[in-house]
């Protein structure tokens, strides 16, 4: 059965993708680094994923580095038509795990490749251009230099669509002024909630926001007062948290990530939760 289409769907770059995608981070290994416990398993996610309706996989070649691409690939090459695969460029992992700016224009060209040679493919969906100013949130500075790179990339052929991640509005200008911008991807979810106006905005002119950690990352999202409505919805607190994203804007596009089919099967399920409107503000005072 498939659950995503109950979340609807929004255009995304060129292609009407299911609002309930998948995020592929968490098939890495602990903290994002080396071979996950259980491959497997992970193939196993990933296949069921995309038999449950998802079309929009979030990646990176740096989680791993390189093992979520290469799962992804043993998984599902030749893929299925209508996958849309997204990955990023602007950071790398040190040898100690450690997460690393790789924004030169050695290093995002260099990252395409890695891309494309891992995930098997002549050309990339989109690739998002992780700004690395603040790790942990976006901070101002000019991203016109990186831009540009993608934007040749794009032009030569190896890359689609562009967008942006960890970004301001200021930058999300900056960049339109080079290129095309299909999708923001940031920091965002019940109890995070700075992007309120930002996500407004992008909904006005027709641009996908994509939530990074939509429950809470890696420390999921705790509150007594969720646990609560939680309980009287019959649902779990991740269930709603989700629900809630895709009640609060038409072009939420949600990637929650796991490396269990059980827990993917509880995520899915969350498209169907119906969020009366008392419910809804009750959460809305939460954030």
């Amino acid at each position: 059965m498939t659950n995503t289409p109950a979340a609807g769907t929004f255009p995304f770059a060129g292609r009407t993708v299911n609002r309930m995608g998948y995020g592929a981070m968490q098939l890495a290994g602990p903290g994002v680094f080396g071979p996950p416990k259980d491959r497997a398993e992970a193939v196993a996610v990933l296949r069921e994923a995309v038999a449950m309706g998802v079309n929009h996989i979030d990646t990176s070649d740096y989680y791993g580095p390189h093992v979520t691409n290469e799962i992804i690939r043993e998984a599902l090459h030749p893929y299925p038509e209508g996958l849309l695969i997204v990955t990023k460029l602007g950071g790398r992992r040190g040898a100690d795990a450690s997460w690393l700016p790789a924004l030169s224009p050695e290093e995002l060209c260099r990252g395409v490749e890695d891309n494309l040679r891992h995930l098997g493919l002549d050309v990339l969906d989109v690739v998002n251009l992780r700004i690395m100013g603040d790790v942990h949130r976006p901070s101002e500075g000019p991203v016109a230099k990186e831009v540009a790179v993608l934007a040749e990339l794009k032009r030569r052929g190896l890359i689609r669509h562009i967008g942006i991640s960890n970004a301001t509005p200021a930058q999300l200008a900056e960049a339109q002024g080079i290129a095309e911008i299909v999708c923001v991807q940031n920091h965002y979810n019940l109890i995070l909630r700075e992007d309120d106006a930002f996500l407004d905005s992008l909904a006005g002119q027709g641009i996908a926001y994509v939530p990074f950690f939509p429950l809470g990352g890696f420390t999921p999202i705790q509150s007594s007062a969720l646990s609560q409505i939680a309980a009287k919805l019959g649902a779990t607190a991740m269930q709603v948290v989700l629900a809630w994203l895709l009640h609060r804007a038409a072009n939420i596009l949600l990637i929650p990530g796991t490396a269990s089919r059980l827990h993917l099967r509880e995520n899915m399920k969350a498209a169907e939760l119906v969020l009366p409107k008392a419910v809804l503000a009750e959460l809305d005072g939460i954030g």
